[in-house]
């Protein structure tokens, strides 16, 4: 069976990337650092750095390669929290530095995009009652950061 790995192209401050997204998620960590050791069309040997890396369950791999394209909404990685704790703490540090966005969107410092959502938002919106689902989607699309007991109170609501 084929290996499925995330692979993120960096232009600068690779190192310092994984560092905080393996420090930030629980059990994550870093596999492999090593540079190409031969001339590249990025730049003599050793200016294109790789890193191979674990965040949570997922297998990723990074290029340090200067300017391609820019990360954007297409590719996000999307982390589901606990509780309200987690989602605080992953939204202040991935946000500090780059641009949070409409519902549990944001992007980190080197622009990769992030989405910080409960476990319960899957719980909510699969709820049979559609008039909940559609509480808790209207509810969600007011948040920038998603906020656990607001959304629960919406499905609460009588409508």
């Amino acid at each position: 069976m084929a290996r499925i790995t995330q692979f993120l192209w960096f232009e600068k401050d690779m190192d310092a990337a994984v560092a905080l997204y393996t420090a930030l998620i629980p059990g994550s960590k870093l596999e492999w650092t090593s540079a190409l050791p031969v001339e590249s069309p990025a730049g003599p040997p050793g200016s294109v750095r790789l890193a191979g890396f674990t965040l949570g369950d997922q297998r990723y791999q990074a290029m340090e390669a200067g300017p391609l394209d820019p990360f954007n909404h297409a590719f996000s990685i999307m982390v589901e929290c606990a509780d309200q704790n987690e989602i605080d703490r992953l939204w202040e540090a991935l946000g500090s530095g780059g641009r949070v966005e409409q519902c549990g969107w944001l992007k980190d410092r080197w622009g990769v995009s992030w989405q910080i959502v409960p476990r319960r938002l899957g719980e909510l919106m699969s709820d049979p009652d559609p008039a909940v689902r559609m509480r808790v989607s209207a509810a969600m699309l007011t948040m920038v950061k998603l906020d656990i007991a607001a959304l629960e109170a919406a499905a609460r609501a009588d409508g």
